[in-house]
């Protein structure tokens, strides 16, 4: 399994061409070589990102991309995953509206459509989740439904929002083995009775069944993310991959 990093963490600091390339390079200062791109505003053109991430040493292993797109501009997106030389494409939530059971069946039925011509490309297409899936329709969970009606469909596994949801990070990883490839590592801790994400390993999830269930469900990338970090995100991020380093998952 490999570390990496989702560049939304850092959002902040990719508003511009210039401040995206600088961000990578201190990405790869902290010993990284893989990233997820989402939340970068500028460069908006796959042809300069790409060329900024191969200057700084850094693949890109996915991105985030909205549903809307990837049902309606199937192709385009393809082309531009295949320009960054992603493996998969993953969706990072759906609009509110679709968050019900006839929302995820619908959902299912819209990327089985798309599916054949993602994989005809060597692309994966995955979803993300949140602690919204985690509601329960006649006994399933929403993100059973979604993945249980879509063939080839996988999963990022989201530990936060799994613990956030109700649920044990373990066993969903583990629920649709070899259907999750990629996972957003992003720990839960307490500050002030409010829920906080910190460093990976320096909160409170069971890391050390979080990271055996990845090995048992075949995760290739372990991807860090801080939606709000508790500390320096740079800093976050070295915190992470040295406790991550720790559990054999390197960079």
């Amino acid at each position: 399994m490999k570390a990496g990093v989702q560049m939304y963490t850092l959002r902040e600091f990719c508003k511009t061409p210039k401040d995206t390339s600088e961000t990578m390079k201190k990405v790869k200062e902290i010993g990284f070589n893989i990233i997820q791109a989402s939340g970068i505003t500028e460069p908006k053109d796959p042809k300069e990102l790409k060329k900024i991430a191969d200057e700084n040493g850094l693949t890109i292993c996915s991105t985030h991309t909205s549903y809307q797109r990837i049902i309606e501009e199937t192709e385009k997106v393809i082309e531009e995953h295949k320009i960054l030389g992603c493996e998969a494409i993953i969706c990072p939530g759906l609009p509110k509206e679709l968050h019900n059971k006839e929302g995820y069946l619908k959902v299912a039925k819209d990327f089985e459509k798309v599916l054949p011509k993602i994989k005809e490309n060597g692309l994966i297409l995955g979803y993300h989740n949140h602690g919204i899936e985690f509601e329960r329709y006649d006994g399933k969970t929403g993100l059973e439904i979604l993945i249980e009606n879509c063939e080839g469909l996988e999963a990022e596994i989201d530990t936060y929002w799994v613990q956030f949801g109700g649920g044990d990070p373990s066993f969903w990883i583990e629920r649709f083995s070899g259907r999750v490839s990629e996972t957003h590592f992003k720990d839960m801790g307490i500050i002030d009775n409010q829920q906080v994400m910190p460093p990976i390993g320096e909160g409170n999830l069971n890391w050390k069944r979080i990271v055996e269930s990845c090995k048992k469900a075949g995760v290739r990338y372990c991807l860090i993310e801080m939606d709000r970090s508790t500390i320096d995100p740079f800093e976050s991020l070295k915190i992470s991959l040295e406790n991550m380093k720790k559990w054999s998952i390197s960079p």
